[in-house]
């Protein structure tokens, strides 16, 4: 079965999407929306929903971008882990996403808030590991400079390892609570972990008992050599930015490819890309929506929308004029970059063309018309192994959640690539991803 993602921020994923009649008036800091959010992706029998997050506001040096609020940039935001655990008590199905950095958290402090959520959830946690590609967080955490990606992803390997090792502090029955003889906890089902590496130093255990799930479900969005080998080794899901099914196609084989001298099987990493959903009950509606929500943007938003998107200044150059030169290397996010760089080139696209076929998309793949038509591409996109599911991106809310669930859902359902209920004592079990085993007390469990 495909696995479904959605995100849980209300703004939609449209640049105009909040500006639609059909959207939310009250977006900011609205715990309210994502509760609903959360209740009806779960009515759609969604796997996850998820929150981005970083650690600036961004965009100030682009006023006109700013202004309009970019649905990437969130200038103003509830830290994801705390919000999640509010949702989560809201819902009981449903698996709870945070974005969380390896680049300026602490191993300790951040495996402690990952399984306090996922025991409020009763097993329902799921971390999206970043390196942080936006280079502005850096001064929040008295760092001169962002440092290089390759430095980024040596100590986020690292900080991957300690937190697993801070998970596996506890044995799952090292908690007795025995009236009779006075024994809280088993002294023998513990360990302290007493790491020291290049970047950390933790002695642990971690003052939290042994997660549902063993490990949070993790993810990675990274598409760099670096990336892609990184979550070969450690991840569960691997957010994907493909704009075509041959792109796809190749990343699947080469990511997958990887996982065997980790001693992994193809099936225990979910690729998952990014599709914005336009679905009407008719083609025609769809198209309405759409042309919409595209005449709400102008060039003044829509050229530093893509300068953002691809990390180049564009404002210089003619509107219809091409694209640059986009293929030097960045220190920050490369995969837009470098799919949007691909895409202009091959449909010799001005830098007009490329706003406009950009910002439906956020620089993922569109799916646009009734509901048979996107689920018949949905389903050429997951039986040619382009990808084991999607992140839906909806471009208004709570209109466009609601019709994906209504329209979309049950076509899925009815040819058999979506399942009808949950399953699972935990969202591991539900995905049908291995549930980690304590290695340090094996015998014991």
């Amino acid at each position: 079965m495909m696995t479904l993602m959605t995100g849980i921020l209300g703004l939609g994923h449209h640049l105009g999407g909040w500006r639609h009649r059909d959207s939310w008036p009250d977006t900011v800091m609205n715990i309210e929306h994502a509760i609903w959010i959360a209740k009806e992706a779960e009515r759609g029998k969604f796997d996850l929903v998820f929150i981005a997050d970083g650690n600036a506001v961004r965009q100030m040096d682009k006023p006109a971008l700013f202004a309009a609020n970019s649905p990437s940039d969130r200038p103003a935001v509830f830290e994801p882990v705390t919000m999640l655990s509010a949702v989560a008590m809201f819902t009981k199905h449903i698996g709870l996403l945070a974005t969380a950095t390896t680049t300026y958290e602490e191993p300790y402090l951040l495996a402690r808030k990952f399984a306090s959520l996922d025991h409020l959830s009763k097993g329902r946690a799921c971390w999206n590991i970043v390196t942080t590609s936006f280079p502005g967080d850096s001064v929040n955490f008295g760092k001169a400079e962002h440092a290089p990606r390759p430095d980024r992803y040596e100590r986020a390997e690292e900080f991957v390892e300690v937190c697993k090792g801070l998970w596996d502090s506890w044995d799952a029955g090292a908690f007795i609570e025995d009236r009779a003889t006075g024994r809280y906890l088993d002294p023998t089902k513990v360990r302290t972990l007493n790491h020291v590496g290049k970047h950390f130093s933790v002695q642990g255990p971690l003052n939290v008992a042994r997660c549902p799930q063993g490990y949070p479900v993790m993810f990675m969005a990274g598409q760099s050599e670096l990336g892609r080998e990184f979550a070969a080794k450690s991840a569960d899901c691997l957010f994907s930015v493909t704009d075509t099914i041959e792109a796809g196609k190749a990343l699947y084989v080469d990511v997958k490819g990887r996982l065997a001298k980790y001693g992994r099987t193809p099936d225990q990493l979910r690729i998952m890309p990014g599709c914005s959903v336009y679905v009407g009950r008719t083609a025609a509606e769809a198209d309405e929506l759409y042309q919409e929500l595209q005449s709400l943007i102008s060039p003044e938003l829509g050229v530093p929308y893509l300068s953002k998107m691809v990390n180049e200044k564009l404002d210089h150059l003619p509107l219809d004029g091409p694209m640059p030169d986009l293929s030097t290397e960045v220190n920050a996010i490369s995969s837009f970059r470098k799919s949007i760089s691909a895409m202009a080139q091959r449909d010799k696209l001005t830098i007009r063309q490329t706003y406009e076929r950009v910002l439906p998309s956020m620089g993922h793949i569109v799916f646009k018309g009734s509901p048979t038509q996107v689920a018949d591409e949905m389903e050429a996109w997951y039986t040619g192994k382009a990808c084991d599911g999607f992140n839906v991106l909806v471009p208004v809310l709570p209109r466009g959640l609601t019709e994906f669930v209504d329209l979309v859902i049950p076509e899925l359902q009815k040819r058999g690539l979506f399942k009808k209920e949950y399953s699972g004592r935990n969202l591991r079990e539900g995905m049908g991803l291995p549930v980690p085993k304590n290695p340090y007390f094996a015998r014991a469990s």
